[in-house]
């Protein structure tokens, strides 16, 4: 049974930022979050309706809007000069970005020519409104101002590309379904974009290994439909699954919905195949499940995010699909019957267990609220806390009657307050429909800030009720996560974004977790978001290793700059 997935529309505005090019003068300003409406006339204005608060500006703006820069209000704030004008309507608050680096060549037709005879004319993109699209991640929190974009269709196309790109010093950002979520996949200023679109071939697959070789533009989905015709699965599984690619999961290290049973993409990738920044080949495309033939260097690559080479190739090990899946949707009390839940579960169905995930009331509320057409599978009465548990085996009468088992001694014993099991694939597939539209449902809420962290699973819980504490009445803390992994996705639900919800989140989030010894990033990576406060998570000596590692494999910066590490840790030339 495949879980049904709730795909969030990516429709995207043609709206075009900050922008301006004359003489020398060259400017951007990046509005990190959604509701932003800009554009360019005359004389240079800045009309405020909302709070703004401004950081890191170009000196020559700097003064200009330093009335704003701690937030201070101005329903109708004008300003002469430069002969531009911007008009920013419903803007909450523009993030600091870091500066352009002066090491970055500027593309010109001399490169456009040299793309165009590799590539061809089709395979080198223009167009404002393809590059719009390609330029803005699917949140629209990011966005960039790439004027190129590149579709090879070989490794042997992606290396030359690289290998010019760095004799030019050409910064590039490589880029899959873009559906990432702390803006690792879209350019921060003007890098030629690297798409792999066009890289989707299977390329062999072994009956008897179950190892499966594809290149990396292939679109989880269909690797999922081409496996289960030859009877069996991808170890990994994600709500994105309809437009996230291969290569971008093991750039990222995707976790999603069965790490508890299968584990991370550390374990199931044998081999890859990567284009480094000197357009070299690394083939390490093994098909073995043992190989110790000195450092295993694909793990490298994997969750680097595009900054130390483009994955090209991937070899991955699949495991067989399994005729019996049963689906149960559970209720608890409180937050402690969760984890006493999870750990019977994992004593009676330890072998079988395939997912285990929770979200809280506030979550639920928000999916039967926001999407058409779903229903609560336990309407008798609200709870508190739901946990949706999938177990996969391979003799339906015995997984059955052993989760039957299972279910009975939860409510006998009070763990769980309600409970129904999947009666069909039908009902399975409305179960994970609830837990899959938390995200749209989000979405379609208003304004979301989005946070992905690892924490011990006792502690947490504790911090999204700190959370609301620290937040009252402002947002709608929302949780839910991959219970299992320790995974927690903590959603800040709010009318509009303002800096006054994100001053009282940042930094309280990351310290509280690094606090607790968590992780800031669990599975959505670090990117630009986050490259500057890895330091939460990660000591000074392994950053400085971290970016010692990436001046030897890309000594030019050229690849995703400004993403992963901070910026005192990138390549300078």
């Amino acid at each position: 049974m495949e879980s049904f997935l709730v795909r969030t529309l990516r429709k995207r505005s043609s709206r075009t930022l900050f922008s301006r090019t004359s003489r020398g003068f060259r400017t951007s300003i990046r509005f990190i979050d959604s509701g932003i409406d800009c554009s360019f006339r005359g004389k240079f204005k800045v009309t405020k309706n909302e709070d703004l608060a401004v950081r890191s500006f170009f000196p020559s703006l700097f003064g200009v809007l330093r009335g704003f820069i701690n937030g201070v209000s101005a329903p109708r704030s004008r300003v002469q000069g430069y002969g531009s004008q911007i008009q920013c309507r419903n803007v909450a608050f523009v993030a600091a970005t870091p500066s352009r680096s002066g090491n970055f060549s500027f593309v010109n037709s001399d490169d456009i020519t040299f793309f165009e005879k590799i590539l061809g004319e089709k395979g080198v993109v223009e167009d404002k409104e393809k590059l719009e699209e390609s330029n803005t991640d699917w949140m629209r929190k990011y966005r960039g101002s790439s004027k190129l974009m590149l579709q090879p269709r070989s490794t042997q196309q992606v290396s030359q590309i690289l290998e010019y790109c760095n004799s030019r010093c050409l910064a590039v950002v490589p880029q899959g379904g873009n559906t990432g979520l702390v803006g690792g996949s879209v350019p921060v200023f003007d890098e030629i974009i690297i798409n792999l679109s066009s890289m989707n071939s299977i390329l062999s697959f072994d009956q008897v290994s179950g190892i499966l070789v594809c290149e990396a533009g292939c679109i989880l989905e269909n690797l999922i439909s081409f496996l289960d015709d030859e009877g069996f699965i991808m170890p990994l599984d994600l709500g994105a699954k309809g437009s996230c690619q291969i290569g971008g999961n093991v750039s990222t290290n995707a976790g999603g919905l069965r790490l508890i049973r299968y584990g991370s993409l550390h374990g199931s990738v044998l081999g890859l195949e990567v284009v480094l920044a000197n357009g070299k080949v690394l083939d390490m495309l093994g098909m073995l499940r043992k190989d110790n033939t000195g450092y295993d260097l694909k793990h490298l690559f994997i969750g680097s995010e595009g900054s130390l080479g483009i994955v090209t190739k991937v070899s991955i090990l699949t495991p067989p699909k399994l005729k019996s899946v049963n689906v149960a949707f559970l209720a608890c009390e409180d937050y402690t019957s969760c984890l006493k839940l999870l750990l019977e579960a994992r004593r009676e169905l330890g072998e079988i267990i395939s997912a285990f995930e929770f979200l809280d009331i506030n979550s639920m509320d928000l999916v039967l609220k926001h999407l058409d057409g779903l229903r609560d599978p336990l309407p008798s009465s609200k709870h508190n806390f739901y946990v949706l548990i999938e177990t996969t085996g391979s003799i339906e009468s015995h997984d059955r009657e052993k989760l039957d088992a299972f279910l009975v001694k939860l409510i006998e014993t009070g763990l769980v307050t309600d409970g129904v099991l999947a009666q069909d694939i039908n009902q399975a597939s409305s179960f994970w429909q609830i837990r899959e539209g938390v995200p749209e449902a989000l979405m379609r809420a208003g304004a979301v800030y989005k946070y992905d962290l690892s924490l011990p699973p006792d502690k947490m819980y504790d911090l999204v009720e700190e959370m609301r504490t620290h937040l009252g009445t402002e947002a709608n803390v929302v949780a839910y996560g991959h219970l299992g992994d320790g995974n927690l996705h903590l959603n800040i639900s709010a009318h509009r974004y303002s800096e006054s919800i994100l001053s009282k989140i940042e930094p309280f989030v990351y310290e509280w977790t690094s606090k607790h010894r968590g992780s800031i990033s669990a599975e959505h990576g670090l990117g630009l978001m986050k490259a500057n406060k890895i330091h939460y998570s990660k000591s000074s000596e392994t950053v400085q290793l971290m970016a010692s590692i990436k001046k030897l494999l890309d000594p030019n910066g050229i690849l995703n700059p400004y993403k992963v590490l901070p910026q005192s840790a990138q390549p300078q030339s």
